[in-house]
């Protein structure tokens, strides 16, 4: 079990619920923009946000954000240790450094104090694409182990002054890269890891190698803390990183439509029908499994193992809830049978 960090309150490592994470793209200093897209990512579920902070503009706009939101916020602090002091003594929840470009070890002691004085968690973040000149000149490129090197070597920095609030993460856009260097600094230290797939792109396929890389971590026990890095707007690294840890079974919320991807045998407009329910179902809240099977080879099997589904005949569809046919006719009767059951069941 790795250690435990506080982030005002939420609670990373230590065996307690894998927490989701993202990042404004906003402008820090436009401060109405800001809060009203953090906002948008706590309405998401997201648990803790990160903001870029690059100047003292920035390090003034956090307790004015700090105090028209309510999730934990995170500076994101590259090249200059003085901001992340002005962001810890402005009230933020965590800082996020990189070990490429922060600076001098006389520098980083000189954070970890004023960290330390607030009971601030520090990650160090390693990121493939700034990995310490010494390092590539060393591995030729940011492998695995040139990654693992970095967050060690700047963990015992801060341990040389006795700092153990850490949280680290080692980001590659290579999936392989990034799981094999996770799995190297497992067996190395105890810190809680966050973890996620840097620079994965936009739309589908972003959402395709975060899940590759989170979910084959997260099957491994390896990950507290996560981010989906897609391009555009972060509330939809928030809904794939809750589909991926759904998926997985560690984060059960709201209805799960699970539908057979259709051959033949398939009678209806089964996409159509699926999208239906999903869309009738969308405010349901309490965790439901409903299936939406299309013949009768898998179709009863699967529909009874769900809280409630239909599987579809050549001339009818049956309904299960809880393991029992419920219903059995036409199926405009059946689809209305199947949600009005799982909404009951979702009270």
């Amino acid at each position: 079990m790795t250690r435990q960090v506080s982030v005002r309150g939420v609670l990373i490592g230590g065996g307690t619920s894998v927490t989701v994470q993202s990042m404004t793209n906003t402008d820090t200093r436009d401060i109405n923009a800001t809060v009203a897209q953090i906002r948008a990512l706590e309405d998401a579920g997201c648990d803790i946000v990160r903001m870029s902070v690059y100047d003292n503009e920035c390090v003034d706009a956090i307790e004015k954000i700090k105090v028209q939101t309510h999730i934990p916020l995170v500076a994101d602090i590259h090249f200059d240790y003085r901001l992340a002091i002005g962001a810890i003594e402005h009230g933020i929840d965590k800082v996020r450094i990189n070990p490429g470009n922060i600076g001098s070890a006389e520098n980083v002691a000189k954070l970890t104090r004023a960290a330390a004085q607030r009971g601030i968690p520090i990650r160090i973040g390693v990121n493939g694409g700034s990995l310490e000149k010494h390092l590539l000149k060393k591995y030729g490129r940011p492998t695995a182990e040139a990654m693992v090197e970095s967050a060690l070597d700047h963990a015992a920095l801060l341990e040389q002054n006795d700092f153990y609030d850490i949280v680290i993460s080692m980001k590659a856009s290579n999936v392989k890269t990034t799981v094999e260097a996770y799995r190297l600094l497992r067996e190395r230290c105890d810190y809680p890891f966050h973890i996620g797939i840097t620079e994965a792109g936009f739309g589908e396929n972003a959402v395709i190698k975060g899940a590759i890389g989170v979910g084959t971590l997260l099957l491994d026990s390896i990950g507290d803390t996560l981010r989906i890095s897609i391009t555009g707007d972060p509330v939809a690294e928030v809904v794939a990183a809750k589909q991926i840890l759904s998926a997985i079974g560690l984060r059960n919320s709201g209805v799960e439509v699970v539908s057979c991807p259709t051959c033949g045998r398939t009678t209806g407009d089964l996409l159509s029908i699926a999208k239906y329910v999903q869309d009738e179902l969308a405010d349901c809240k309490k965790p439901l499994k409903v299936a939406v099977m299309g013949c009768v080879v898998n179709g009863p099997g699967e529909a009874r193992d769900a809280d409630v589904g239909i599987a579809f005949a050549p001339k009818g569809a049956v309904v299960f809830a809880g393991g029992e046919k419920i219903f059995s006719g036409e199926r405009e009767e059946a689809i209305r049978v199947l949600i009005e059951t799982a909404m009951s069941l979702s009270k």
